[in-house]
């Protein structure tokens, strides 16, 4: 009898754990296996999210450069406008009391020391005359370098125009398979105190490996994911998360994506409400307030997408509350 009681406790105690763990009170290891629908989805929303964020940084630049350029053309117009003023005066003298020459000054000149003196300040006269007309012509060139490479800028913030606009087309259609259009997103999360991720020098997003350890699984992500998560817990969201899975396809396996349970204790098999719905709210408004300080691809979340190049759209999964993220925010990076 002792020896049936003690064989069947580690069982109850085992089936205990078990059930601990396939209830509500449990900590699964993940929160959906293919994040995003299919994965021609997942490709297209990868694909589109970065096409646009890559454009939308060219324009940025080119934004900056274009105010650049057009500080500089505006300090050389008063520099032509000066110089060509200091010209037209000479110019001017020279109309009213006509050339002087050597000849001239030597006729009027009482003695050679007069003359040579004369010749001098002649001489002085034509250089710096002279220089101001080399001035007058280099600023003139300037300006007309800064107007063409302003025209240049232009054509560039229109082509990445034409490109954010394509790759909206891009992700719309991607998204219809699973959205049925637009949708309101998310209140809350309004502050944008996440420290940026680093950037290139040119402002673009460097090429990242899963390099780091992921402090929330045994596996890696990368430092730009380990930032967001590390800056989403400083903005005061602690619940529990898990970023790297190993196997299938999408961002977790390459150390860019984090799911963040709505529930306190863990992803829970059932839609969040009350306190943790307003809990999610808050967090998906906030990753994408911060998406640009982040790197942020997309964020899924109650039914929703936020892409960069569309905003937030409705989304369908397969119906489970982890299949349809009303369970957990899903968060892909860059």
């Amino acid at each position: 009898m002792v020896c049936r009681g003690r064989a069947r406790g580690p069982l109850i105690a085992l089936l205990a754990a078990v059930a601990l763990l396939l209830g509500t009170g449990g900590v699964p290891a993940y929160a959906e296996p293919n994040e995003g629908g299919t994965k021609k989805l997942r490709d297209a929303l990868e694909a589109t999210a970065r096409a646009h964020i890559e454009a939308k940084q060219k324009l940025n630049t080119s934004k900056q450069r274009q105010k650049q350029l057009t500080t500089a053309l505006a300090t050389a117009q008063i520099r032509v406008d000066n110089l060509a003023r200091q010209v037209g005066e000479v110019a001017d003298r020279s109309y009213r009391v006509g050339r002087l020459t050597p000849t001239s000054m030597l006729l009027n000149s009482a003695s050679p020391e007069v003359f040579l003196e004369r010749a001098a300040n002649l001489d002085l006269m034509a250089q710096r005359d002279g220089k101001r007309l080399r001035e007058l012509t280099e600023a003139r060139e300037q300006a007309q370098q800064a107007k063409l490479a302003i025209d240049a800028e232009v054509r560039q913030q229109q082509k990445q125009l034409a490109v954010m606009a394509k790759k909206k087309k891009e992700a719309e259609a991607a998204l219809a398979e699973v959205s049925s259009g637009g949708s309101g997103g998310f209140s809350g999360g309004s502050s944008t105190s996440a420290k940026p991720a680093p950037r290139n020098s040119d402002g673009s997003w460097p090429s990242e490996s899963c390099s780091v350890d992921d402090p929330t699984t045994s596996g890696c992500i990368t430092p730009r994911t380990l930032n967001a998560l590390q800056q989403t817990k400083a903005a005061g969201y602690k619940r529990y998360v898990s970023c790297y899975r190993s196997g299938g396809d999408g961002e977790h396996p390459k150390g860019r994506a984090c799911d963040f349970s709505a529930a306190a204790s863990g992803f829970k098999d059932e839609n969040a409400t009350g306190g943790d719905k307003a809990y999610g709210d808050s967090l998906a408004a906030w990753h994408v307030r911060n998406a640009d300080r982040l790197g942020v691809l997309y964020v899924i979340w109650y039914r929703q997408i936020w892409h960069p190049g569309t905003g937030w759209r409705s989304y369908s999964g397969s119906g489970s509350p982890a299949a349809s993220h009303t369970n957990h925010v899903h968060l892909s990076m860059y």
